[in-house]
Parts: C-alpha cells; sequence; structure tokens
C-alpha cells in the first residue's frame, strides 16, 4: 500500500513539472514569432482581374516595408514579375526593377511597365494583351534579405471551342494540337477556360486536349455514348496522357479580334479555291474558325448562310435559333469538309483593322 502511494506522488510531481516545462516552451515559442515576424508584406488588392485580347491591364501589387527593420534604406527593393506554368513547376520571367533599371522578358518587351502610383505601388500594366497572357503572374518584392509573393491571376473574355481537322476526329497529338488552335487564330485552352464554357452551356462528347496535357470533355445532358445516362453532368477527366503518340480533338480559346468578319454578298456560290481568291478580292482574308466563334459568342453574329472557313470547312453562326437555321440552339453549326473542288457554297471574310 505504502509503495503505491509513493508511486502516485512521483506521477503527480512528475506531471507538474512536465506541465510547467511544456507552457514555458509554448509562451516562448509565441514570443519568438511576435519579434521575428514579417518586415515586408506584399498584397494583391484583387485575387482575379478581367480583359480581352488587344485590351490593356494592371496587375494589382503593394507592398508593405517595416521602416524601423530596414533603417534608412540601404538595401534597394527589387520588383520581379513572372508567370506562372499550368504545373506550377516551371515560372516565366516578365518584369524585373532595381532601381533605375528595367527588364522586359520574351514576348512581353515593349508591352509591360510599373504603373509607379506611389512609392510602395509594384503593380503591372500589361498592354496589348495576346490571348498567350492569360493566366496567373506572380509579384515578387525582395529587400535585403527579405521578400514576399502575391499571386494574380489574368481572365480573357473570350470562346472556347472543340475543333478537329479534316483527317476527323482523334487525330492530333498534343504538339499538333496547339499548332492547329494557332491556325484558327486561337490558343489551345485551360482547363479552367474550359470549366467556365461547360458552366455557360456547352456540352460535347469527344475528348480533348488542355493546355496541361490533360484530355477532358463537358457534358451538360448525360447520355449512354457520352459516359452513361445516369451520370451527374460535369467535364470528364481521361486523364494525363502520351503527348507525341497518342491522339484526340482539341479544345481551343480565342476571344475578341481588331477587325471586321462578314459573310462576303457575291453572285454565285463557288468552290474553296475561288472562295478564297474572293474574299482576297475584297481586300480580306477567307476567315478562320476562330473568328467565326469569336463574331459569334462575342458579337452575336448571325447569318443562315453556310460559308467556307481556312481550314475547308463549312459552317454559320446562329444566335437567334429558328426554323431551318439550328431550331433548337444558338450554335456555330457545322456542315462538314466537303470536297474542296466540286462542291459550292458561300464564303466567310475577315478583314484586320491596322
Amino acid at each position: 500500500m505504502k509503495s503505491l502511494l509513493l508511486l502516485v506522488l512521483i506521477s503527480i510531481c512528475w506531471a507538474d513539472h512536465h506541465s510547467d516545462n511544456y507552457t514555458l516552451n509554448y509562451d516562448r515559442v509565441i514570443h519568438i514569432q511576435a519579434e521575428n515576424g514579417p518586415r515586408l508584406l506584399v498584397e494583391a488588392e484583387q485575387a482575379k482581374v478581367f480583359s480581352h485580347r488587344g485590351g490593356n491591364v494592371t496587375l494589382p501589387c503593394k507592398f508593405y516595408r517595416d521602416p524601423t527593420a530596414f533603417g534608412s534604406g540601404t538595401h534597394k527593393i527589387r520588383i520581379k514579375w513572372t508567370k506562372l506554368t499550368s504545373d506550377y513547376l516551371k515560372e516565366v520571367d516578365v518584369f524585373v526593377s532595381m532601381g533605375y533599371h528595367r527588364k522586359a522578358y520574351g514576348g512581353y518587351q515593349g508591352r509591360v511597365f510599373l504603373k509607379g502610383g506611389s512609392e510602395n505601388d509594384a503593380s503591372l500594366v500589361i498592354a496589348d494583351l495576346t490571348l498567350e497572357d492569360y493566366g496567373k503572374y506572380k509579384c515578387e518584392v525582395i529587400e535585403g534579405l527579405e521578400d514576399d509573393t502575391a499571386v494574380v491571376a489574368l481572365e480573357l473574355q473570350g470562346v472556347v471551342f472543340p475543333y478537329f481537322p479534316r483527317l476527323g476526329r482523334y487525330n492530333l497529338n498534343f504538339h499538333e494540337a496547339q499548332q492547329a488552335c494557332l491556325d484558327q487564330d486561337a490558343v489551345i485552352a485551360s482547363f479552367d477556360q474550359l470549366y467556365e464554357a461547360w458552366r455557360g452551356g456547352l456540352d460535347w462528347c469527344n475528348a480533348g486536349w488542355l493546355s496541361d496535357g490533360s484530355v477532358q470533355y463537358p457534358i451538360t445532358k448525360p447520355r449512354e455514348p457520352c459516359g452513361g445516362q445516369n451520370t451527374v453532368p460535369g467535364v470528364r477527366n481521361y486523364g494525363f496522357w502520351d503527348k507525341d503518340k497518342s491522339r484526340y480533338d482539341v479544345f481551343c480559346f480565342t476571344s475578341n479580334f481588331n477587325g471586321r468578319f462578314y459573310y462576303l454578298i457575291h453572285p454565285t456560290k463557288l468552290t474553296y479555291d475561288e472562295a478564297v481568291q474572293a474574299c482576297l478580292n475584297d481586300g480580306a482574308q477567307i476567315a478562320k474558325v476562330g473568328q467565326i466563334f469569336a463574331a459569334w459568342k462575342l458579337l452575336g453574329y448571325d447569318r443562315c448562310d453556310a460559308g467556307w472557313l481556312a481550314d475547308g470547312s463549312v459552317r454559320y453562326p446562329i444566335s437567334r435559333p429558328r426554323r431551318r437555321c439550328s431550331p433548337t440552339e444558338a450554335a456555330v453549326r457545322f456542315v462538314g469538309f466537303p470536297d474542296k473542288k466540286h462542291k459550292l457554297y458561300g464564303v466567310y471574310c475577315f478583314r484586320a483593322y491596322n
């Protein structure tokens, strides 16, 4: 009985002593964190900004420094902007500023500069936006041994459209898919862009490449040939495939254009070669698939006349569904890839503004 009582007393003393040590350690950690808090803070007033191709945009970024930590300011402040890639493993240099030194990189040269609205303003202005500018940007401010970052997403107004070439469906590897979009005045779409298009009603039962190398497709009306009738609507994900050997369609993204898209009034229907020449004779070029989708989605262009496009396809845009002209939905209707030498259609042209 005495041994048991002694053991209990020892246990209580050890527990009290252990508890005191734990409390002291905890208090000491909190005290150290308070003393060594951030001396440089970088913030973005908006996590996301919106614009369109050809527009100008400001990516917001401000920094706040502790003057007592940096003294009279012997350290030069370095501001660096980079663009994050889809896999976040690499960053693309955009702009660097340190003192009077400024440097822009790659396709951003001549288009980017610091806003400089105040001493602590690190906001970046990008002019004449391109489709490739879409994405997430990191603002990093460095002073001495201190640095901090903020991320801003640049969204572009535009339209996502599925695409496959004359060869037929599931004929593009990833690199060919990228080029196919570029050829149609577009870029390969990101997952976020496809997701927003799905939320807007895009339904397409063929899988296509996205910019991150994944293969996916959007379904708003589940049905047997497209994942099953009893499945929920959503963006179906096939996963990541070999970029060289695997072959699918592609989802492209395009935005506003600087020019005029129109159906050429011509006395006769035309073969493909005649259509190309007719646009040239009118001071224009035969329109691309991205341009007909942009005109339809962003300008509300509506024409119930099938016409040739640059890739040899024949399509027509319907914004107001009606009998004999896409009666059930607004869409760019696809006629196909007719014989270029013998089939006759109208033509859609595009005249760029200088």
